[in-house]
């Protein structure tokens, strides 16, 4: 008789983060497997820029698969000022975290990337093998180059050890549990913070730099749901992008102009191009996705940001800001 397949315990490394709280609530909800023990940790429960605090989360837990999300992160004009601490911070975390999973032999581990650690300057769209064909924009090289290097390290642990460990490269992610702090936060949090203030005080909307960059955004709940799917499904140790498509990409002003019809404001709107705009586009190809799962319905970006506002004004006294 076939043994029964042995239980996964699930650490999700910055539980309470904007990833990590739409994966627990889809959980919650009912879309673990059965045999999924689900573990959320947040840097409550460990320091994991100290390797001997990040060993003994995985000595009290003793997981067989790893989510890891964890990361120092934040918007633009953060990474400028700080790309340094940036660069050591998910350095010393990221090592920690793959070197502990394999020391305490963990299964898989799904880490998070993000498409700014792409070339600058490069073609579009880009793909999952142009990660490395030149350095990354310079307004955040420390992010960018920190988490490079953990396709970097899986590709050593795979070589050296054997061991399955894989990244996911998803564009910018936005929904409920961001921190939508106006200084240090990404931009559409940003304006969901900035339309609220604005609505509140009657004031106009001034959004930071020109309104022409543009981006593909991927509400947090599409992006649980494909996380899942990679833990379970996907095999490879090269990284996967998970994004909407090219046509969906949406400029800056126009991200503005849906927040302002989300949150029913009808003031004025102003560009202050005294601000940087960083980079222009970023523009990735979803197509190893889509061969991958063709019919993946992600959720249509008004109603996505509809959904985002609404909770941001429901939970304001609670909101990161």
């Amino acid at each position: 008789m076939a043994q029964p397949a042995r239980p996964k315990r699930i650490l999700v490394t910055g539980g309470s983060g904007l990833v990590g709280k739409a994966i627990a609530k889809l959980v919650a909800e009912g879309e673990g497997w059965p045999d999924e023990e689900w573990i959320f940790v947040s840097s409550k429960d460990a320091d994991l820029t100290d390797a001997a605090a990040t060993a003994a989360l995985f000595e009290k837990h003793r997981p067989t698969h790893v989510i890891h999300l964890a990361a120092m992160v934040g918007g633009l004009f953060r990474n400028i000022k700080y790309n340094l601490d940036f660069w050591r911070k998910n350095m010393h975390i990221n090592d920690n975290v793959l070197h502990s999973a394999y020391k305490s032999g963990v299964q898989k581990v799904v880490s998070c990337l993000s498409t700014c650690i792409f070339p600058d300057k490069t073609t579009y769209p880009i793909d999952e093998t142009m990660i490395h064909n030149g350095p990354p924009h310079s307004s955040n090289f420390g992010y960018s180059y920190a988490k490079r290097m953990i396709d970097v390290q899986n590709r050593g642990y795979f070589e050296q050890h054997g061991s399955h460990f894989t990244a996911v490269i998803p564009t910018n992610v936005f929904g409920p549990h961001d921190n939508y702090n106006i200084e240090d936060g990404h931009v559409l949090p940003g304006l969901i913070h900035k339309v609220y203030l604005a609505k509140e005080n009657g004031t106009a909307l001034t959004v930071w730099g020109t309104g022409k960059p543009r981006r593909q955004f991927i509400y947090s709940l599409d992006l649980a749901r494909l996380f899942l799917w990679v833990l379970r499904e996907y095999d490879e140790v090269e990284p996967i992008i998970l994004s909407v498509g090219e046509e969906d990409e949406v400029s800056i002003r126009e991200a503005a102009e849906c927040v302002a019809r989300a949150m029913d404001f009808k003031g004025e709107l102003l560009f202050d191009t005294t601000k940087s705009d960083g980079q222009f586009k970023k523009t990735a190809s979803n197509s190893k996705l889509k061969r991958y799962l063709p019919d993946f319905q992600f959720t249509p970006f008004e109603r996505a940001v509809k959904e985002t506002c609404d909770w941001f004004c429901a939970n304001y006294a609670i909101a990161r800001k």
